[in-house]
């Protein structure tokens, strides 16, 4: 398994809104088959454990 440290980044929009963004390494992707042709994945959160879950799509 292979762990790393990502920063989340905010923007302001231009009606003051703001928008989190988070770049997944690609090689994550790769591992899991995601590509420019096949790119829905399914994204879950578990509150009990503070995690996210993020699958490719079946």
């Amino acid at each position: 398994m292979e762990k790393r440290v990502l920063k989340v980044s905010f923007f302001k929009s231009g009606s003051g809104s703001i928008s989190p963004k988070l770049n997944i390494p690609k090689s994550f992707l790769d591992k899991i088959g995601v590509t420019q042709e096949d790119r829905e994945i399914e994204i879950t959160i578990d509150e009990k454990t503070s995690k996210i879950i993020i699958e490719k799509k079946k």
